[in-house]
């Protein structure tokens, strides 16, 4: 399938490893142009290198029309003003003219929330829910007056089915899914505008390993004995590869994607009990 896409530009956050990396990985694959963020320099420009390498072999792939994609990496840290800013300014981007957002920010920190203070959970917040609503507000509108538009926020499973150890992000993510319930149905609805939020499961991941640690710390359990529960709770039986998560985020940036819209997709593995 042909999505359309080749020769846009598209900013991808948390883009150095884990769901971020493959999300822009599937979107250089498909001859998008690159801003890729992260906070860590190094292993922001060692991804860089691999989607530079990835898209020159998409680009070489025959009945392919597109020309090798551009890829800029902006190492900073995306949740603040300073660092949105570098992603908007960087030399040779398309400035706030982004055709494809792909929101992402690392989720806070597992525990107890008797442990948390105000501190804790505006931090979270910010992160997870006001900087995605930034990054929407500085290129929404611009999508809506070109007549194409894909904003995608990596949130969480756990809006479906809150985690217990992850209080912060249940409420910061589940504050952004209400927002974007709202925002996707507005007037840029009908200026080929679409925002939806992607929801992964247990994928194989660092934030996953520190998921499984902090569950083994709090119940005493071993690291093992965890992870087998957890993989039995999945009905594929297996975590996830950021390369899958990575494919549907592709396919939802896409042309072919135009009527789906203010919508919480779902990729779990089936461990998802409900039918809603």
């Amino acid at each position: 399938m042909d999505l359309g896409i080749a020769g846009k530009w598209a900013l991808v956050c948390g883009a150095s490893k884990g769901l971020g990396l493959g999300c822009a990985q599937a979107l250089v694959g498909e001859g998008v142009n690159l801003v890729i963020v992260a906070r860590s320099a190094e292993p922001l420009h060692a991804a860089a290198a691999q989607l530079i390498a990835a898209g020159a072999d998409a680009s070489s792939v025959i009945g392919q029309k597109h020309a090798k994609p551009q890829v800029l990496a902006v190492a900073a840290d995306i949740t603040t003003p300073e660092g949105r800013a570098a992603a908007f300014g960087v030399a040779g981007g398309p400035g706030r003219d982004f055709d494809i957002v792909v929101t992402n920010a690392g989720g806070p920190p597992t525990g107890d929330f008797r442990d948390w203070d105000r501190d804790a959970w505006i931090k979270a917040v910010d992160a997870n829910m006001l900087t995605p609503i930034e990054l929407i507000r500085a290129t929404v509108d611009g999508m809506a007056a070109r007549g194409f538009g894909r904003i995608v926020n990596i949130t969480s499973s756990a809006v479906k089915a809150p985690i217990d150890i992850l209080g912060l992000s249940n409420g910061a993510r589940s504050g952004l899914t209400g927002f974007v319930a709202g925002v996707a149905r507005g007037s840029i609805a009908a200026r080929g505008v679409t925002i939806n939020n992607l929801l992964p499961g247990k994928f194989d991941t660092d934030r996953l390993a520190a998921t499984l640690q902090g569950t083994a710390s709090n119940t005493g359990k071993s690291l093992e004995d965890v992870c087998r529960a957890q993989l039995a709770a999945v009905p594929a039986g297996r975590f996830g590869q950021p390369q899958e998560f990575g494919a549907i985020c592709a396919f939802l940036c896409s042309v072919p994607a135009g009527y789906i819209n203010g919508q919480n997709i779902l990729a779990d593995g089936g461990a998802y009990p409900g039918t809603f």
